[in-house]
């Protein structure tokens, strides 16, 4: 069973910082793309970022020069680094492989 665990969503004022973190069970970790998704009330879901095997990232335009998405292989963790947090950035945090989605965590950005 593939789980994807996240952590580290809240409430920030804008302009402030959040680490997300999702924690994936070994056996897929390494031989994946992983990325970040975010829903917004009444919208679609959307990629925010995706870390590939080789390292490469991709952002979304919105969060381009603000959000860092990294992988740790050792702890089977990806991490979204979120600084400069603007209230447009309120949504549900998702983490996905291929295949298999995290339960989200709610980001809230006051203005």
């Amino acid at each position: 069973q593939v789980q994807l665990v996240e952590s580290g969503g809240g409430l920030v004022q804008a302009g402030g910082s959040l680490r997300l973190s999702c924690a994936a069970s070994g056996s897929i970790f390494s031989r994946n793309v992983m990325s970040w998704y975010r829903q917004a009330p009444g919208k679609q879901r959307d990629v925010v970022a995706t870390i590939f095997n080789s390292g490469y990232t991709d952002y979304a335009d919105s969060v381009k020069g603000r959000f860092t998405i990294s992988r740790d292989n050792a702890k089977n963790t990806v991490y979204l680094q979120m600084n400069n947090l603007k209230p447009e950035d309120t949504a549900v945090y998702y983490c996905y492989v291929p295949g298999f989605w995290g339960q989200g965590t709610q980001v809230t950005v006051s203005s």
